[in-house]
């Protein structure tokens, strides 16, 4: 009887052990890669027409929402042993009624989508746990510093 019950054990604690992550923590993560990759852009973009303090700030910024990207996608790998796709982001064109061009993105636009992006990451951090909730708050933090620190809130620019 004895034997009996420590297999069963040693099955449920291998049965526990090979569970895949809950889909809303994937979910979760796709998301915030997702945004990561597309603010990494925006924020490369900009730079490349900014005066050159900002236009310095604007590259850290992109590397480091790029390697917010990366261990997004190195979580997302362990959890499923296998890189998740992530959705396509496009760039895409706005069209107005009048017929003018659209206006290129500015550093304003950096620090919105920044902005989002913490509260996103703090929101999702707080339904995790783990390293999970700590990659999360991180990148929460992260950006909130990029747009209230490096680039003054978008104040001035």
């Amino acid at each position: 009887m004895l034997v009996g019950a420590a297999t069963l054990a040693l099955l449920g604690a291998a049965a526990a052990c090979g569970k895949p992550a809950p889909r809303l923590d994937v979910d979760a993560l796709v998301a915030q890669l997702d945004r990561a990759q597309a603010d990494s852009e925006l924020a490369a973009n900009v730079a490349t027409t900014a005066p050159p303090p900002v236009a310095k700030a604007l590259t850290a910024i992109a590397a480091e929402r790029a390697a917010h990207a990366q261990a997004l996608t190195d979580e997302l790998t362990r959890m499923n042993g296998a890189p998740t796709p992530t959705a396509t982001t496009t760039s895409s064109t706005m069209t107005t009624t009048t017929g003018e061009p659209p206006q290129p993105p500015t550093t304003k636009d950096v620090v919105a989508a920044l902005r989002q992006a913490a509260d996103a990451a703090a929101t999702a951090a707080a339904q995790q746990s783990g390293y999970r909730a700590g990659l999360l708050g991180s990148i929460a933090a992260s950006c909130t510093t990029a747009f209230t620190v490096a680039l003054g809130g978008g104040q001035d620019t």
